[in-house]
């Protein structure tokens, strides 16, 4: 039986899923999205608000929550692995990359 532990995915091309309370590693959570449903086991235990991928994500690539691009992957993330500030670089308001600052 899977553990009954509450997440939010809002898009089914979503890449991850967002825990709603801390989940622990090798916990198997059932993300629901429309008429999509994903069994997925948690390589890293994920902290509330904290997200997790739901597919295979390749390093390179664009991640998607809420439908919408929110960075690049910078390693290749396994389903059920904690994506976060180590593995994924932001695309909006860095403010650290050339072009991105705010001139006075």
């Amino acid at each position: 039986m899977k553990d009954m532990y509450k997440t939010v995915m809002m898009k089914p091309q979503d890449h991850v899923a967002i825990a709603l309370a801390a989940i622990p590693e090798g916990a198997v959570v059932q993300v629901v999205c429309d008429s999509q449903t994903l069994n997925v086991q948690l390589k890293d235990g994920i902290e509330f608000g904290h997200k997790f991928a739901v597919v295979p994500i390749a390093e390179g690539q664009d991640i998607l929550k809420y439908g919408e691009v929110i960075g690049v992957a910078l390693s290749d993330i396994e389903v059920g692995s904690h994506v976060h500030v180590h593995n994924v670089e932001g695309k909006r308001g860095r403010g650290d990359k050339l072009g991105d600052s705010v001139k006075p």
